[in-house]
């Protein structure tokens, strides 16, 4: 009789994103748990989550949903990471101070919104901006070009040129 080995992870993740990750009634925590096979023990006080499980593939996998809950993603976008094809990133927001933070998130998100939206429907992934991070979820080749994208914001990069950078990219795929 072989028993199967148990892996774990421990992800750190905001105290104000606890809530989000467990659900109402620890209904979101109990969809992943399911969906996973994994189990979540969560110590709401420190904002530590410990995942156990038996497939190490799952788990990682729960790790990423759990990173991307904890980075401010809703857990239904959060669980798109259950995807064969789908990958979180995580691009950190270098800044000199709180004024240059909020300067640089503001590139990302632009006038209402819209620069978001802008590489989230170029790109076909979802972007979020909190703390001092910019998460994005999506498909590979997705993923791979919303961070290019971010990055050339942040490093200063005019948006008009981003985006005429993202459609020839589109455009080079499809062909």
């Amino acid at each position: 009789m072989t028993s199967k080995e148990e892996y774990s992870y421990e992800v750190k993740i905001p105290k104000d994103r606890i809530a989000v990750l467990i659900g109402k009634n620890g209904e979101i925590k109990k969809q992943i748990e399911k969906s996973t096979k994994t189990q979540i023990h969560v110590d709401s006080k420190e904002g530590e989550v410990i995942l156990t499980g038996t497939d190490a593939i799952n788990l990682y996998t729960t790790k990423e949903i759990i990173r991307a809950i904890g980075r401010g993603f809703n857990p239904e976008i959060a669980q798109q990471l259950l995807k064969q094809d789908y990958g979180l990133e995580i691009v950190p927001i270098e800044s000199k101070n709180k004024d240059d933070l909020e300067r640089l998130k503001g590139r990302i998100i632009g006038q209402e919104g819209k620069s978001r939206k802008t590489i989230e429907s170029i790109t076909k992934t979802h972007l979020c901006v909190y703390g001092k991070t910019v998460a994005i979820i999506g498909d590979f080749e997705g993923l791979d070009l919303a961070r290019r994208a971010v990055t050339m914001l942040l490093g200063g990069s005019p948006h008009s040129n981003v985006f005429k950078m993202l459609e020839k990219r589109i455009k080079e795929m499809r062909t």
